[in-house]
């Protein structure tokens, strides 16, 4: 499973005034498995010939001219290179397949994403949607889950205004009286505790479980019981390590690995509710969201663009940088008839989004939109496939992302 955990930065300078620098490392080391893992191997590898990248004939690349312009939208300003093709894609219009296919063929070089190995070409693919809850904005019998917005004391502390070589490392905490800082609040405490964020509820819902996988899938409509809409989107994150309750299922040997899924994972807990709880706070991350400002438009990615379903991604960015296109070959999920040949899913898409679960240089996660529908391909994708990043041509190659170390034609 994923989950949409994105990154804001508070600097220590504003967050903690008055909190001493050993309190502050003594949260680093409590904290230490926040922090993230360190950077991959792998990279991007030699170019390739369109020819190389099977099914690029017959996609649809003008159903991607969308995420192309809201890719501009933020990296035009940045890059001259871009600022360019940008002005081009913008003046063609609304292109037909084989003006958006010859646009991206004479502006951009494809390059395969490779492993920190020779010998495999092939990663992970997975899946997300938004999914629809059943909500009021009020606490009733029927409606006593709450959805947190950020609390107020929950502290972020950029660790790379101590060291340089903790640049874009973070940890999470509260106050604890006047000057202790300890873990903000794990998921348990915050969910069979004293209620220490009463006040935080923007909305609350009616399933438990369907509001854990709202966390997971980190934005979702909830549906008021007026019929109005509530866009809800990811904010920021207690801090605590995300852990998958799927591992922990598979290890139980409650379900078996090959069948695992985000239904399989809904079908135990509603099966079990006794259980339920202690497996649920396995995982003490929790996540904070936000009202967003339109139900119209898909959930924004860490690109800070709405993302558009089958065409946006979620990606290790530090492996692919947020906003290129990305050439996906992989395989739909298996649908439960025993088919013995999985049918081949390759189409362009954008790096948008970013994942606390998306790490690794070949690993994407597709979005494939809102609803039932949407859900059900999310919840059963876990496919091998490949990645090929498209870097505009005109980059010098001094700009140039660097190949993987002593991969195959690097």
């Amino acid at each position: 499973m994923t989950t949409r955990f994105k990154s804001i930065t508070t600097p220590f300078r504003h967050a903690l005034p008055g909190v001493g620098l050993l309190l502050v490392l003594l949260l680093a080391t409590q904290l230490s498995g926040c922090l993230g893992p360190g950077r991959p191997e792998g990279g991007l590898g030699a170019a390739v010939k369109w020819s190389q990248l099977s099914g690029w004939q017959e996609d649809r690349q003008a159903e991607a001219w969308p995420a192309l312009l809201r890719s501009c939208d933020k990296l035009e300003s940045r890059d001259p290179n871009w600022r360019e093709l940008c002005l081009e894609a913008r003046l063609m219009g609304e292109p037909n397949d084989a003006e958006a296919r010859a646009f991206f063929e004479t502006r951009f070089v494809a390059r395969q994403v490779v492993a920190g190995d020779d010998e495999n070409d092939e990663g992970l693919i997975t899946g997300y949607y938004e999914p629809m809850l059943e909500g009021s904005k009020v606490r009733t019998e029927r409606f006593r889950y709450a959805v947190y917005r950020r609390p107020d004391d929950l502290l972020v502390i950029d660790l790379g205004d101590l060291y340089e070589d903790l640049k874009g490392k973070r940890v999470r905490g509260r106050l604890q009286g006047d000057s202790r800082v300890v873990p903000y609040f794990s998921r348990e405490e915050i969910e069979n505790g004293g209620n220490p964020l009463k006040g935080s509820e923007i909305a609350w819902v009616d399933d438990p479980v369907s509001l854990f996988f709202l966390h997971i899938q980190g934005s979702g409509i909830i549906r008021l019981q007026d019929g109005t809409l509530l866009a809800v989107g990811y904010h920021d994150q207690n801090g605590h390590p995300y852990y998958a309750i799927g591992r922990r299922l598979i290890e139980l040997e409650e379900v078996k690995q090959e069948e695992m899924s985000m239904q399989a994972i809904r079908e135990w807990l509603n099966n079990n509710p006794d259980r339920a709880v202690e497996l649920l706070n396995d995982n003490p991350s929790y996540v904070f969201f936000d009202v967003r400002a339109s139900t119209d438009s898909g959930p924004i990615g860490s690109l800070g663009v709405p993302l558009i379903a089958e065409r946006s991604i979620a990606v290790d960015r530090r492996v692919i940088q947020l906003g290129l296109p990305v050439w996906l070959d992989t395989t739909l999920p298996a649908n439960g008839s025993g088919e013995k040949e999985l049918p081949a899913y390759r189409r362009l898409v954008f790096a948008q989004d970013t994942g606390g679960a998306i790490n690794g240089s070949i690993r994407a996660d597709l979005f494939w939109g809102r609803g039932p529908q949407a859900g059900e391909y999310a919840g059963r994708m876990r496919q091998p496939g490949s990645l090929y990043v498209l870097v505009p041509a005109q980059r010098s190659a001094a700009n140039l992302p660097e190949p993987a170390s002593g991969q195959r034609g690097s």
